[in-house]
């Protein structure tokens, strides 16, 4: 498709400054020149767009309007409406969301003996999983080491993350990455069979395992055949509508809806796992995203109405990079691969204006940054601005 009129002549300088900007280095930025950024231009940091929880046990936390809308509303289900003495299914695990976490989820507690059933809203594999490009993060190399993971994750979350969680995502990850090979993961490899590693945001090493830059849908392609061919049961267009309690105030189970009949089920389950995904598909501020349809909070809310206390609601993840142009392809992802491979992030006067090795939040403040203050996006037919993601200068 070619490019638009109002377009070409800020096209025309991304391609003359191409030369000038290879030769270019952009020094990262300080801790403090990060934190003014982020203070100024960040979603996150905009009063308007949050507001306190008026019920439940975040009560009086700040969270994203368009969140707590879907926390503070009635239930679709009716008490008096179910009979909860009536049992469609009992198992031992039910495991509610269908992506990448929950049909592992699904495998692993298969492998110890438990009767497992997967329930999900859409289609199984429907997920953010099948939508991620550029890869799995793990210090496999001789270069890297679970200790640099750690602390590149730390610093990336402004050393807010819990510890002993990033404690058992860096350790873990290795183990998990040979997992996901074994089932038959197709990672890239050099031809001597080495993983091919990249960089991305934030890390100070080349720790990126990816297959070409479909690397999710890879991974759920391999995960939902592994759960086929063990035989897990799988409900689809079954989404959890309420999470069920015992006597104890233990979860119990939850309540299914079937999209196609709406037809209520019960599920008892000795545990239950959730894996519903993000909340991109709430659009918050108004944002475009490069995340699924399924992703509309789903499980923070019948959670949140289970009693359960929800954490970090205040703090949104932005990707840098999505499509603004074309708009059939608004919203959708560019890798960070492209960045961390050495692509640019351009003015609409041809000129850098960041370190796109930074992390996402800093990097999304950035483009924030030069289209709303600086005023020198690039505006589409449609009215969308953004900036150029110069791709060309990499092989």
């Amino acid at each position: 498709m070619p490019y638009p009129e109002s377009m070409r002549s800020s096209l025309r300088l991304l391609e003359q400054t191409r030369a000038a900007r290879m030769r270019e280095v952009i020094p990262r930025m300080t801790p403090e020149e990060k934190t003014a950024l982020l203070h100024e231009f960040h979603p996150d940091f905009r009063a308007e767009g949050m507001r306190e929880l008026r019920v439940g046990p975040n009560r009086g936390d700040r969270v994203p309007n368009e969140l707590a809308d879907q926390l503070e509303a009635r239930s679709r289900i009716d008490p008096e409406g179910v009979d909860l003495t009536s049992i469609d299914y009992e198992v031992d695990v039910l495991v509610i969301g269908g992506g990448g976490g929950g049909s592992t989820a699904a495998l692993v507690a298969q492998e110890h003996g438990a009767r497992v059933l997967l329930a999900t809203k859409l289609r199984h594999g429907d997920s953010n999983t099948t939508m991620a490009e550029g890869g799995i993060a793990a210090a496999s190399h001789h270069h890297d080491s679970p200790y640099l993971h750690y602390l590149d994750t730390m610093g990336g979350g402004r050393y807010m993350n819990k510890p002993e969680l990033v404690q058992a995502l860096v350790m873990d990850a290795p183990f998990v990455l040979e997992w996901l090979m074994r089932l038959g993961v197709m990672f890239d490899r050099e031809p001597d069979g080495t993983l091919i590693c990249s960089l991305a945001g934030g890390q100070s090493r080349r720790r990126i395992h990816s297959a070409k830059d479909y690397s999710g849908l890879e991974m759920m392609r391999v995960l939902r055949d592994e759960c086929r061919n063990r035989q897990i049961p799988v409900l689809e267009f079954a989404p959890a509508v309420e999470l069920l309690k015992d006597e104890q105030g233990r979860c119990a189970g939850a309540i299914l809806t079937n999209l196609d009949t709406g037809q209520n089920l019960v599920v008892r389950a000795r545990a239950t796992i959730l894996a519903t995904g993000g909340i991109g598909r709430l659009h918050i501020l108004g944002f475009p995203t490069t995340n699924h349809y399924g992703a509309t909070a789903d499980g923070l809310i019948i959670a949140y109405r289970a009693g359960a206390r929800l954490l970090y609601m205040d703090a949104i993840q932005y990707h840098p990079t999505g499509a603004a142009w074309p708009e059939q392809m608004l919203g959708w992802l560019c890798t960070e691969a492209l960045r961390g491979n050495g692509a640019h992030l351009v003015n609409a006067e041809g000129k850098r204006f960041i370190n796109e090795l930074e992390t996402r939040d800093a990097t999304s403040s950035g483009i924030i940054r030069e289209v709303d203050h600086r005023k020198k996006g690039i505006r589409t037919p449609a009215g969308i601005e953004g900036v150029w993601l110069d791709v060309p200068i990499i092989d």
